[in-house]
């Protein structure tokens, strides 16, 4: 493992690597409820998917691992999930096997661009001042997210409150308490040096919902979404999986037309192609893995690595494959190789025979990780030159961006509209590289015609 991941010239060793692999799987094990949940919306067997998810997150992981030893781990995305269920199968009325197709096409696009250095030059090409935005504004939608899984954060007259505890305090209140209560823990656990804090935090926060359920403090009402935090095994098919295997080129159930699927493939690829890019910029910020200039060495082989899961995974029967923001959970707890990837894939696999266990955990339980996780990204904020306001502007509205409009492709969509714009303005328009006046024209269109 040495030889291969390289541990000791990335400062970090074996025990590192799977605490960080442990964290980094915590904090994405709710994919494996949330994901067959969205898609079964659109007619796929439940438990097909879950195996699904399981597999593409398994091998994207591993590949992510053994292409660019990277600590970053993928599985099935949020937000272009709920865009296949319940847009392209449910408002534009197309079979998920037409969806599948979709996806794996636009997985081979990416596959093309990043072996032709596009998706490179892309990352490349976004200023350095701007990525720093972007790592911040990543940090601030991890505990936006934290914040609502743990149901701390709801919906209100102003469009978002706090929750009220007293009210329906054995469900809602119950779990935001001890998200808090875990929240605390790690941030003390961190003070004190502990290894291994977030994992910690989650397991204990866990521990506390199933006591309070064995206590009768902790109401499961599942017509209302809050499910038994006790394991159980029963109704789970294994083989479910051939159901959706392949179906992406099962052409007697898919209905084409052209034009739609030229724009229901440009949507995937857009949100995807920027989701991922702002997350390696987020994550490998974070991690210290940018060089001088701003560039992430081996970033070809970690594109390669996403595209690659993605049609792997429209094979196997899921929505995109794409790199995981809560990655940033397993290098804050010290991963900064492959190896920590290896460890999460393989907890996947774990899942396929144990997923009754991990679709068990609460949001509100890693929740507090995520939260924590925000903390941490924040400190590169003050990496951007304020002096500068032509940089640190689109920087501000990047990281500003990206919780209030739920959306990493969003705020990187904003940060170079507006980078592009103030500089040109400000008569600086010498320091826009080429690419990045056609980024902008290419976002302005997105928001026109997508």
């Amino acid at each position: 493992m040495e030889k291969f991941f390289k541990l000791k010239e990335n400062g970090t060793t074996v025990r590192t690597e799977i605490v960080a692999g442990c964290t980094t799987f915590m904090t994405m094990a709710y994919i494996l409820a949330v994901n067959p949940s969205i898609l079964s919306a659109s007619g796929m067997d439940p438990n097909a998917v879950l195996m699904a998810t399981a597999l593409a997150s398994f091998l994207g992981c591993m590949a992510m691992a053994l292409l660019a030893n990277y600590p970053f781990a993928l599985a099935p995305g949020l937000g272009l999930n709920a865009f296949f269920a319940y847009t392209i199968c449910g408002t534009m009325g197309y079979s998920w096997q037409f969806a599948l197709l979709a996806v794996f096409i636009e997985g081979l696009i990416f596959i093309v661009l990043s072996l032709t250095n596009i998706r490179e030059a892309i990352f490349n090409a976004i200023p350095l001042q701007l990525k720093k935005g972007v790592s911040v504004g990543i940090g601030l939608f991890c505990s936006f997210i934290g914040l609502q899984n743990a149901k701390l954060v709801v919906d209100g007259s102003t469009l978002v409150t706090v929750v009220n505890f007293r009210e329906h305090f054995s469900t809602v209140g119950i779990g935001a308490l001890l998200a808090v209560l875990g929240l605390l823990l790690i941030a003390v656990l961190y003070v004190k040096n502990v290894r291994g804090a977030m994992l910690i935090g989650i397991l204990a926060t866990w521990g506390l919902g199933i006591l309070c359920q064995l206590l009768g403090i902790y109401e499961v009402t599942p017509e209302a979404g809050f499910y038994s935090l006790l394991p159980t095994w029963s109704g789970f098919d294994p083989l479910a999986i051939r159901s959706t295997f392949a179906q992406c080129f099962n052409f007697s159930q898919i209905r084409f037309d052209p034009m739609d699927f030229v724009v229901i493939m440009s949507s995937f690829l857009f949100v995807d192609l920027f989701d991922t890019l702002g997350t390696l910029v987020g994550v490998a910020n974070k991690a210290d893995m940018l060089d001088a200039e701003g560039r992430l060495p081996r970033v070809k082989q970690a594109l390669l690595a996403d595209a690659i899961a993605t049609s792997v995974g429209a094979i196997l029967g899921t929505s995109t494959t794409t790199t995981f923001v809560e990655s940033s959970s397993g290098v804050a707890e010290g991963g900064r190789t492959g190896l920590t990837a290896v460890v999460t894939g393989f907890l996947f696999l774990i899942s396929i025979f144990l997923a009754p266990v991990f679709t068990t955990i609460p949001g509100f339980a890693t929740a507090p990780a995520l939260i924590f996780v925000g903390f941490l990204m924040m400190s590169s904020v003050v990496d951007i030159s304020f002096s500068d306001m032509t940089e640190s502007v689109p920087a501000f509205l990047c990281l500003l961006c990206m919780p209030l409009m739920y959306s990493i492709s969003e705020g990187i969509a904003v940060g170079v509209i507006s980078y592009v714009v103030i500089n040109v303005a400000a008569g600086k328009a010498k320091k826009i590289t080429p690419l990045m006046y056609v980024l902008a024209f290419l976002f302005v269109l997105k928001y026109i015609f997508l």
